[in-house]
């Protein structure tokens, strides 16, 4: 061991999280209709498995974009051989015209702005490789992804300060949550280099409000930092509000010519939006020429191949079928995210109200025995064990409530989840589930889906306790 370095004996990839260690079960027991029908149900993988056949369809269409020719002659050697690290320009122009589409083609993207990198978790890292130095800080909205501990922290040694967001307003962020995670990085001597959200948020999926969005640049402009937008989930809004980018924020308001221009920073990627994670296709957006260049440079260690750029620029440049796929899309995650609510609310649990993303905030408070994280992982055990799905607990992507639960719904047919569905109303109906100490009654959470059925579980009264929510 005295042999390794420090990053390679270290404790900071977050591996241990129940969030990877709900994985680890799954990938023990994992569910097949016909192999294993007992086995554990994924939830916890955000993956878009719902218009493939929309994608196949475009393939079988296009045979010389999937057979790597270009007028019916190969270009196979073309594609095999060296390429620049800035990447193919018709892939470029491709990418950002459809991040415009999504965008409501009210933002126009140059292409000279965009960095390839392989996939958002590379995009993430690097980013921070060129804003923070070992020990500085960014502020994350809470709960945020599991991953963004890896990502942001393993090899950078930046560090994440939490912006403290409750149930009581849907989890939306204040001016006053941004000043105290601000205070609390000063209390710890670290410096705050910027922010980072998510746009549509994983894990809440819900799309942030233009009222947050602009006190957000308000804030990086008066604190002289970065603000890093990740909308990787752009183009999975399937109802009200409408996705609003960081990018059209800054230029409805004039800051087209101030300093804090240079300081937002989008990361893109096509795993969510169009389903393809094994691809590894990401993308920084920077208007700051330095980052631009600092990106392209270390994006070396990670870059996209050729053949997938040259088959997703032609597919990416029939705009016949991506405005069909967006639409598409949307309307077959939203059918599928109704099934979901529809099925919990049987059982007498709510979601947050949500309008994008491939995943449900799910409500379980009231199945705790005590009001406690030690509680939310003993229910998450029987969970994963008892009923078999494998879904995420609130505290791995940092909750300070105890009882909320990540649970995807776009990976799976609609019969695994109709499966899924009637495990947890079995568990739920069970005697011995129900929490003994918890009055729902109590909780405040603005923006979730009610049922008459959550009524029932009021005569186990239990006050939630403040400091307890402080965790």
């Amino acid at each position: 061991m005295k042999l390794l370095s420090e990053m390679a004996t270290c404790e900071s990839h977050g591996q241990n999280s129940s969030y990877f260690l709900g994985w680890q079960e799954y990938e023990k027991n994992p569910y097949d209709e016909i192999q294993n029908p007992k086995g554990i149900i994924q939830m916890g993988l955000a993956e878009n498995q719902l218009s493939f056949d929309l994608l196949e369809s475009w393939l079988a269409q296009n045979p010389d974009a999937a057979g790597f020719k270009r007028n019916g002659e190969s270009i196979f050697r073309e594609l095999a051989l060296f390429q620049d690290y800035h990447g193919l320009p018709d892939f470029k122009n491709a990418l950002v015209q459809f991040m415009s589409e999504i965008r409501g083609n009210k933002v126009t993207l140059n292409p000279n702005k965009l960095v390839l990198t392989a996939g958002a978790t590379s995009a993430n890292e690097t980013l921070m490789f060129c804003l923070a130095n070992p020990g500085d800080a960014f502020l994350l909205p809470t709960p945020y992804y599991p991953g963004f501990d890896r990502d942001l922290k393993w090899r950078t040694g930046a560090e994440i300060v939490p912006i403290q967001c409750t149930s009581s307003n849907g989890f939306r962020i204040t001016q006053s949550a941004l000043e105290e995670s601000y205070k609390l990085a000063k209390t710890r001597n670290l410096r705050v280099k910027g922010v980072l959200v998510t746009n549509p948020s994983n894990p809440l999926g819900t799309t942030l409000m233009r009222n947050e969005l602009e006190l957000l640049v308000s804030f990086v402009a008066e604190k002289g930092i970065h603000l890093i937008s990740d909308e990787i989930y752009s183009g999975t809004v399937f109802n009200s509000p409408k996705f609003v980018s960081v990018m059209e924020v800054l230029i409805e308001n004039n800051y087209m010519y101030t300093e804090v221009w240079d300081r937002v920073h989008i990361v893109y990627s096509l795993s969510k939006d169009l389903g393809l994670p094994g691809f590894r296709i990401g993308a920084i957006y920077s208007n700051d020429a330095v980052i631009v260049s600092a990106a392209t440079k270390m994006s070396s260690f990670g870059l996209i191949s050729s053949q997938t750029q040259y088959l997703l620029s032609a597919m990416l440049a029939d705009k016949k079928f991506t405005k069909k796929y967006i639409s598409e899309n949307q309307k077959r995650l939203k059918k599928r995210h109704a099934m979901l609510v529809k099925g919990l609310e049987s059982s007498g649990i709510s979601c947050l109200e949500s309008n994008a993303g491939l995943f449900c905030w799910v409500d379980m408070r009231h199945l705790l025995k005590t009001n406690t994280f030690e509680a939310e992982i003993e229910l998450w055990k029987k969970i994963v064990y008892e009923v078999r799905l494998n879904i995420s607990p609130g505290s791995s992507c940092h909750c300070i409530e105890p009882g909320w639960f990540r649970a995807c719904f776009a990976n799976m047919s609609e019969d695994t989840l109709n499966l899924a569905i009637q495990r947890i109303k079995s568990f739920v109906d069970s005697s011995d589930v129900i929490g003994t100490n918890v009055d729902q009654s109590n909780h405040t959470n603005q923006n979730t889906s009610t049922s008459p059925k959550k009524k029932l579980f009021a005569k186990w009264g239990f006050r939630l306790s403040f400091n307890d929510r402080e965790r």
